[in-house]
């Protein structure tokens, strides 16, 4: 498949050379996200921890795991029950859910807004980063986001005892905006870029 030459970058002006460098200002925000990231695998690790002392029987970690859920009982919790258990690994869920989505961000991101990362041939180049773009990241961000909000729609019906019928219903509502938004994205986006009539085509 034939590429088109690049332009040299001697034959730019020193303004576009300017406008063009300006890119790199991204590079921070980038690096702040993996910080973020950090933070997120700390916090991953923090509430396993808890989870396993809990199982086996220190009260403390089981007081630190219900305030962190939001758990509430009209009897005292002495040891771990089901639900505890489910509303803890959905939060770890989604502390995983949330980090993928911070993978996509930086990796799509600086690869589409920033510099290519060079990755053709490794073996572990994601698949969906040989094809992406500002489209099409903001097609799986919307899926990701997605997923996000249905794990917290999920622990909030587990836990619905704790939460008036107004929150409940305001979530679902968000939930449901989120979906719609996702569809029209990826429905702007197919009307755009739509697939070719025979499919794809020999190379």
């Amino acid at each position: 498949m034939a590429h088109t030459p690049l332009a040299p970058s001697s034959t730019l002006s020193p303004l576009s050379k300017l406008i063009f460098a300006s890119r790199w200002l991204q590079l921070p925000l980038y690096l702040g996200l993996i910080l973020a990231q950090g933070v997120y695998v700390l916090q991953f690790w923090k509430e396993l921890v808890h989870l396993i002392e809990a199982a086996l029987g220190n009260q403390h970690a089981l007081q630190i795991l219900v305030s962190s859920i939001g758990y509430k009982s009209n009897t005292p919790i002495e040891a771990l029950n089901e639900t505890v258990i489910m509303l803890v690994v959905l939060g770890l869920i989604d502390v995983v859910m949330i980090s993928n989505l911070l993978i996509m961000v930086i990796v799509g991101g600086y690869e589409t807004f920033v510099s290519r990362l060079n990755l053709d041939g490794h073996p572990d180049q994601p698949e969906w980063l040989s094809h992406v773009n500002a489209s099409v990241l903001k097609v799986k961000l919307g899926t990701a986001i997605i997923g996000i909000s249905s794990i917290h729609l999920l622990k909030t019906f587990i836990n619905a005892e704790n939460y008036s019928d107004k929150t409940l219903m305001w979530q679902t509502i968000i939930h449901v905006a989120f979906l719609a938004s996702a569809i029209a994205i990826a429905m702007a986006d197919r009307i755009m870029h739509p697939p070719s009539a025979g499919g794809a085509g020999e190379h």
